[in-house]
């Protein structure tokens, strides 16, 4: 994430949460594909990463569902990291300000999971931390990405974004808000569901799918081999 996506993601931490439902107005399927997903593993996740963790809504899910899991959230935006805190306290929960560019903590995890947060970084960096999810995931470990994607031609890509501030302000978003998002969303870097996939293969995963997709909300798994 580049200094201007922190610094914008920092200054919203306090507000964040409060227009999720309205600026994701497919929350509930897309978080609950997300958190369903995990059963896809070998064996029950013990141990999750969630990358790009922000104010730790998809963790919240996460130990909704798997009440002893142990939960590392990493974060570029401290702001949010605090915010995630008061969500989740510190029991069986480590927080880590780190960039999705660099090294990931160490660990052989069970899960990996995103939402909301690789569509920052350029293609290149994209297929850069997909192999660093693979190699850090044990076998038969699942990567989990609730994702915001891009259009397979622009004109698609015009339908998802009429489509996504036509449903918000629906549900209530007023031009502040709506504001707000546009000018978070300008730090984003979208790709398409097709390409994602194949770039999950190259870095080594041999079963992937995407599980959900409702205009630019997608929700992509790969699992490890093994």
């Amino acid at each position: 994430m580049t200094n201007g996506a922190v610094n914008a993601f920092d200054t919203s931490a306090a507000t964040y949460d409060s227009a999720r439902r309205r600026l994701v107005p497919v929350f509930d399927d897309f978080y609950g594909t997300a958190v369903a997903a995990l059963s896809l593993a070998s064996e029950p996740p013990g141990r999750v990463l969630d990358l790009g963790a922000g104010t730790g809504l998809l963790a919240a899910h996460v130990r909704a569902a798997l009440p002893s899991v142990q939960l590392t959230l990493l974060d570029g935006a401290g702001a949010m990291l605090e915010q995630a805190r008061r969500r989740l306290g510190d029991e069986g929960v480590a927080y880590v300000t780190g960039d999705l560019r660099d090294a990931l903590p160490r660990g052989s995890w069970d899960a990996i999971v995103s939402a909301l947060a690789i569509h920052h970084l350029d293609d290149q960096a994209k297929r850069a931390v997909f192999a660093r999810i693979h190699g850090a995931l044990r076998p038969g470990g699942v990567f989990v990405n609730a994702e915001q994607v891009s259009g397979p031609t622009p004109a698609f890509t015009a339908v998802y974004e009429s489509w996504q501030e036509r449903s918000a302000r629906a549900l209530g978003s007023d031009d502040a808000e709506w504001d707000g998002a546009v000018a978070r969303m300008r730090h984003d870097r979208c790709a398409t569901v097709e390409d994602q996939l194949e770039w999950l293969r190259a870095a080594g995963f041999d079963e992937v799918d995407c599980l959900f997709k409702h205009h630019r909300f997608a929700v992509l798994v790969a699992r490890r081999p093994g």
